[in-house]
């Protein structure tokens, strides 16, 4: 009797290519452009580390200023909305879309201010294709309810993943020189909590914030959730994937192939929304170097973001207290980041205008 085949093993994912890094010489370009300006020495103060960190990552002294950012908005529904942890039912996402679509949304008003585009991408959301034409963005309709079950399949994450990676190329390919990644979906708090409870270790209580706005009983049924969620997760905290199958989502597998594919080409991101902060964590983890590529834009009430950039090593520029998901925050510091890029290269030089202080005309 001869013996049947053996079952073929599942290939492991391909590695990420190495993230490349900043280039540091047009850093020391800028910081010496920096001190030859008409101005008093550190005057600037974060707009000149906002004109730094934008020449490092063009290559380039000065830097261009941002002229086509673009906001790439991904929304999903998650089966962890029906344990109660939102002040909206979950239908409510749908009508979220509606509304950044009829640039009624924040994030859509606020762009119109910052020069930035914005689109929105369905990965998941549990109805009918919403967006015509998008069929090739949705992982599935829905996320698994986390506290009870796989949020998404190995295929399903690998799919999320290979979706955002193509994002962030029709992006760049299109001419895009700066990235807002953001996300709407109501629950998509509550897997991005929990996923960084995961990755650093943080009890429940650590993570839990106001979210969509819940009062004390919402907020003592997201902590449970997040806790029975914690435990299922328990076994892959040191493996990325299987978090994204686990506690994640299909917005959350979609942002995390974004922000590696937007490090790999080189492509300046505003980071914003904790959302998109727990993809950062495991897309750095997936691709080392990717978070070099990111700038924090503003500090956000959710405790859970505050484990997020102490994780990534990275500062916000502003305290706005915005909670919006949504790339608000973000859009609202991108006119910092264009008036940094130009006083760096049109301000005048201390040579050319004559204004150099006492101490260097009198030795």
């Amino acid at each position: 009797m001869s013996e049947s085949p053996e079952s073929p093993t599942p290939t492991e994912p391909a590695p990420f290519p190495p993230v490349p890094a900043p280039d540091l010489e047009a850093r020391h370009q800028a910081v010496a452009r920096l001190d030859g300006l008409a101005i008093p020495a550190g005057s600037l103060g974060v707009l000149a580390d906002l004109g730094l960190w934008l020449t490092s990552l063009q290559g380039r002294c000065p830097p261009r200023p941002p002229a086509r950012a673009r906001v790439v908005v991904v929304a999903a529904d998650h089966g962890i909305a029906a344990a109660g942890v939102s002040a909206y039912a979950a239908d409510v996402t749908a009508l979220q879309v509606a509304a950044t679509l009829e640039q009624s949304a924040p994030v859509a008003v606020t762009a119109t201010v910052a020069g930035a585009s914005v689109r929105v991408i369905d990965a998941g959301l549990d109805r009918d294709a919403v967006l015509p034409g998008q069929d090739r963005y949705r992982v599935r309709r829905g996320s698994g309810r986390i506290d009870r079950e796989d949020a998404l399949s190995d295929t399903e994450v690998a799919e999320g993943i290979r979706i955002g990676r193509a994002l962030a190329d029709e992006e760049v390919d299109s001419g895009a020189d700066l990235l807002v990644p953001a996300s709407l979906g109501v629950g998509a708090t509550t897997a991005a909590s929990t996923l960084v409870a995961a990755v650093t270790g943080a009890e429940p209580v650590a993570v839990v914030g106001r979210g969509s706005g819940i009062g004390d009983d919402a907020w003592m049924r997201k902590a449970a959730a997040i806790r029975d969620a914690l435990r299922r997760a328990k076994p892959h905290v040191r493996d990325p994937r299987a978090l994204l199958r686990t506690i994640g989502g299909a917005d959350l597998a979609v942002l995390t192939g974004f922000l590696v594919q937007a490090a790999l080409r080189r492509t300046p991101v505003l980071l914003d929304g904790l959302v998109v902060g727990a993809a950062g964590l495991l897309a750095d983890d997936l691709a080392p170097g990717a978070h070099q590529w990111w700038l924090a834009a503003q500090q956000s009430p959710e405790p859970a973001m505050t484990l997020v950039l102490q994780n990534l090593q990275l500062v916000p520029v502003l305290d706005l207290q915005i909670r919006q998901g949504d790339g608000t925050g973000a859009v609202a510091v991108l006119p910092l980041v264009q008036a940094a890029a130009r006083l760096l290269g049109e301000t005048a030089s201390a040579e050319s205008s004559g204004i150099v202080p006492v101490r260097a005309v009198t030795g």
